[in-house]
């Protein structure tokens, strides 16, 4: 055997965990989706074919539709938040601030622990009777009676400061890795030349940061828009649909296992839906990313 079919073999026997897992778990359900969407299907007893029927009743499916305006709403509220805060930490932790290595480690911990624990601790937290945020704002008369923050008015709110929570530090240290790329000298030169550090952050933070920040984004908008594992913890997309994400109501459809879950599974249908949700994330992914490239011709 010679010495490059041999080393072809290695390669393979490298990947092959990689490219078995792949088609397990990507490829095959995708494929399984893709046929599903067009039968009426329940999981179990013989599939119905039913062509476009799916997609008809999907047209027709307000609560959907309800679930896709939820999804903006959502992640364009986590995103309004989290981009700016996230680069604010990561500016001020670039600095020589003392113990801003343990800074970085305690913004960075809500990424690592469980979204289960997160959502029960602050479930507790915004507890309508007896939950510390109410107990805090009532003892500072702030307010005068609790509010209700899991009930249709403010759960929205609630669900996102919970995903804001559990975000910033990720993203923060995406930044901080793009700050750290920029040469020193340019500082140098700029506080030479008499710019201050408002002039300085303008004309060579931001713009150097740019491609870092393109990425951040993106993976930002991607997470916010797939986002719905706190919510079925916390409200299970409840009260009377405020909360209910695009995710969180294809995971209804194909696990019907919570209170505000179909009866029924549908697995048929639901591809349908996974399919549909799958086109609009993509969609506006593709969008942002088309949209970051004129810019760059641009700049």
């Amino acid at each position: 055997m010679s010495i490059k079919w041999k080393r072809l073999g290695e390669h393979a026997l490298f990947l092959s965990p990689s490219i078995i897992l792949t088609v397990a778990l990507g490829i095959y359900p995708l494929l399984w989706m893709l046929r599903y969407m067009f039968y009426d299907y329940a999981g179990y007893g013989d599939a119905l074919f039913v062509g476009l029927d799916n997609f008809r009743r999907l047209m027709r499916d307000a609560l959907f539709w309800e679930s896709v305006g939820n999804t903006f709403v959502y992640a364009g509220g986590k995103l309004l938040l989290t981009l700016p805060l996230s680069l604010l930490l990561a500016v001020i932790l670039n600095g020589k601030l003392r113990g801003g290595t343990l800074l970085r480690g305690i913004y960075f911990m809500p990424t690592i622990i469980s979204t289960a624990v997160i959502s029960v601790v602050f479930y507790t937290i915004f507890n309508s009777y007896n939950g510390m945020v109410n107990t805090v704002l009532m003892k500072l008369h702030l307010v005068s009676q609790p509010i209700d923050w899991l009930g249709p008015k403010h759960a929205m709110l609630t669900v996102i400061l919970v995903a804001v929570w559990g975000a910033v530090g990720n993203y923060m240290l995406l930044f901080l890795a793009g700050l750290q790329s920029i040469p020193q000298d340019l500082y140098e030169s700029a506080a030479m030349d008499g710019a201050n550090a408002g002039r300085r952050f303008w004309s060579i933070t931001l713009p150097m940061l740019a491609p870092a920040a393109q990425l951040v984004i993106m993976l930002a908008i991607i997470a916010s828009l797939k986002g719905y594992e706190s919510i079925m913890l916390i409200t299970e997309g409840g009260p009377i649909g405020k909360t209910e994400v695009m995710y969180l109501y294809l995971y209804k459809l194909l696990f019907p296992v919570s209170t505000g879950s179909p009866v029924e599974q549908q697995l048929g249908y639901g591809s349908a839906v996974g399919f549909a949700t799958a086109v609009i994330v993509g969609a506006i992914t593709g969008l942002y990313f088309l949209l970051s490239r004129k810019m760059n011709k641009l700049y």
